[in-house]
């Protein structure tokens, strides 16, 4: 047994194999309700971010291995390709990638270095650069008017190919973001809105099922001391909050809070992106107004930007006021009266 003052350190690669094994549960799901595609997306993102991490280690001259193996390229290859639509061109998930790990990661200095979340940096600049592929989300397996079978999900990634008599619209469809914002901006309330097939009892059938998934692998993490309470709770509930205090202004515009808790990228950012250990924020109270502002940024960008969500761009938003965050936060030590950034200089 340790001295009481001696800690266990946990590696990085145990850290981020238990990050993968958490994520298990919604990519299952995910497979059960939108098709195989996603694991060719998965597969693709990890081999394109392997390659690409090898290339700049050995170009700046570290030792590859070690730093291949620790787990945190794949990390950012697996919650990149869970954020892209699975059945994008092949050429979209690897570009993305490559942009994550390269420009995102590498050339700010590596792990430990990078400022904004590399996963997010890739998601954004292929929803900025390609917004119509960004857009090709596989319909749920019961709305679906045709399905695909692994091979022809298979032509279709790399050689752009479907079956005779098929278009890619019988396939796909509109995210329930999407669909919302599409249809308010028609003038349609919500109780007209929520008649539609694509919703269900949470937001859309299926993503509300998935959404559950993220939240048992966040909680796993929880349990496992891998992340802490602060900014998932401060994430959900700036997003509540806040949706809560429109919809109550007005039902007919303002869909449930609810909805927007298990709609999107919600659960995989409040669990697994936002927690990021290096871009978010360090301190207690760090934590929860870091997590607090992505919640509302989120729900500002879906309700009234032109993008249905907004996850990727609230987490990059409030990565630039960590450094803020985390100097005005500092908590107190015992004996002294509260740090000051402007002291500190001093």
């Amino acid at each position: 047994m340790n001295s009481p003052y001696i800690k266990e350190t946990t590696s990085v690669s145990i850290i981020m194999l238990k990050v993968l094994l958490a994520l298990v549960p919604a990519i299952g799901l995910y497979v059960m309700y939108f098709g195989p595609a996603i694991l060719v997306s998965i597969m693709l993102a990890i081999a394109t971010a392997l390659v690409c991490e090898s290339m700049m280690l050995k170009f700046r001259s570290y030792a590859v291995k070690p730093f291949l193996l620790d787990g945190s390229a794949t990390v950012t290859a697996v919650l990149l390709a869970l954020s892209m639509p699975p059945l994008a061109p092949w050429w979209l998930i690897v570009i993305a990638t490559a942009f994550a790990i390269i420009v995102a990661k590498h050339l700010y200095g590596g792990l430990g270095n990078n400022l904004f979340n590399p996963a997010m940096v890739g998601y954004a600049v292929m929803i900025i650069s390609f917004p119509v592929h960004m857009t090709q989300w596989p319909a749920p397996e019961m709305l679906a008017s045709a399905h695909l079978t692994f091979t022809q999900e298979l032509q279709y990634i790399f050689a752009g190919i479907m079956p005779d008599g098929l278009n890619l619209d019988a396939v796909s469809m509109a995210t329930p973001l999407d669909t919302l914002k599409t249809q308010l901006k028609l003038e349609h309330t919500i109780n007209e809105i929520l008649q539609m097939p694509i919703f269900s009892w949470g937001s859309g059938k299926g993503t509300e099922i998935i959404a559950l998934g993220y939240l048992a692998g966040g909680l796993i993490l929880w349990q496992q001391r891998i992340i802490t309470w602060h900014i998932p709770v401060a994430f959900l509930s700036g997003l509540f909050l806040t949706g809560s205090l429109f919809h109550i202004y007005d039902t007919d515009r303002y869909i449930s809070p609810w909805f927007h808790l298990l709609s999107g990228g919600a659960m995989l950012g409040a669990f697994f992106i936002a927690t990021d250990p290096i871009t978010g924020a360090t301190t207690p109270k760090g934590k929860l107004i870091f997590g607090a502002g992505i919640g509302f940024l989120t729900y500002v960008i879906r309700s009234m930007g032109g993008y249905p969500d907004g996850v990727a761009f609230a987490v990059l938003i409030m990565n630039i006021c960590v450094p803020l965050i985390d100097a005005y936060t500092q908590p107190k030590v015992f004996g002294h009266k509260s740090v000051q950034p402007d002291a500190q200089e001093k």
